[in-house]
């Protein structure tokens, strides 16, 4: 149920009062200079706040959404030219395997390093410029998110950055952000389910592993078959990159949208008052 004092969040279980109209009335003293439960506004404006939370305003994170989204685009589309790479690297491998040899292999052969350096720098740039954005984003739609709920999120803001670079806790405090910040955007009477967040953080984890088996397999090889076999790995990791961008585009776009539509549609509409006689 809604708070029935201030009636733009949901009250506390067992309760009727919001965890916010609860502590003013544990410290009535200093009722004022506690954080209050503001409307969630339909542009950037006043400064809201969340409990021991910095100040926080509503930014739109549409304009960021749309540059990652083609940021994305570009790192699947240099994925699919890697795969092509790949292709053409292994077929050289598999003739040098096979006991070809002379100026014409080792022409090919050139090229196929060529382009597969080549691949590989620009899989670099364009993943570094998709990471830069990223987590300008990520850190946006968190902060909406805190303005949207303040009370619904189990890490703080700081983490939609950190998160990403500490050891073992990158493995799932990203997720259970991006989870609070989406439950926090869904639309007020209907919550959206987990699926695609899910779905997205899965590909990402499993394409991090293949892609890191990948590049120590192609490190330790030495022979024209080692080569082959650590080549296919990292095949298998290009082609496995191209969905992972497509369920990320797929994940900011949805994101990006949810919020949007949120903070247009204005605050909870107030439950009405049950009728007594």
């Amino acid at each position: 149920m809604t708070c029935t004092r201030c009636r733009q969040f949901d009250a506390a279980p067992g309760g009727e009062l919001c965890r916010a109209c609860e502590a003013e009335d544990l410290h009535p003293d200093v009722g004022p200079s506690l954080p209050q439960a503001p409307p969630v506004p339909h542009a950037a404006g006043a400064p809201q706040f969340g409990p021991g939370a910095p100040a926080s305003w509503l930014r739109s994170p549409v304009g960021l959404g749309r540059a990652l989204a083609i940021l994305l685009g570009v790192v699947a589309l240099t994925d699919l030219v890697a795969v092509w790479a790949d292709v053409t690297m292994l077929d050289v491998l598999g003739r040098m395997a096979d006991g070809a040899y002379g100026s014409a292999i080792e022409a090919d052969a050139d090229r196929a390093d060529q382009l597969y350096a080549m691949t590989g720098t620009a899989q670099s740039v364009a993943f570094l410029a998709t990471v830069v954005v990223f987590l300008v984003w990520f850190h946006r739609v968190r902060v909406n998110a805190e303005v949207f709920e303040p009370f619904g999120h189990s890490k703080k803001r700081g983490w939609a950055i950190g998160g990403w670079f500490v050891p073992v806790v990158n493995l799932w405090f990203p997720r259970r952000i991006a989870i609070d910040a989406w439950d926090a955007s869904s639309p007020w009477a209907k919550p959206r389910s987990h699926g695609l967040v899910n779905a997205w953080w899965t590909f990402w984890l499993i394409g991090n592993v293949v892609s890191q088996a990948g590049t120590r397999a192609y490190a330790r090889a030495v022979t024209a078959d080692e080569l082959h076999s650590a080549t296919q790995v990292v095949l298998f990791a290009d082609a496995f990159e191209i969905l992972s961008a497509g369920l990320a585009v797929l994940f900011v776009l949805t994101l990006t949208r949810m919020q949007d539509d949120k903070a247009r549609s204005g605050p909870r509409a107030p439950e009405s008052e049950p009728v007594t006689a």
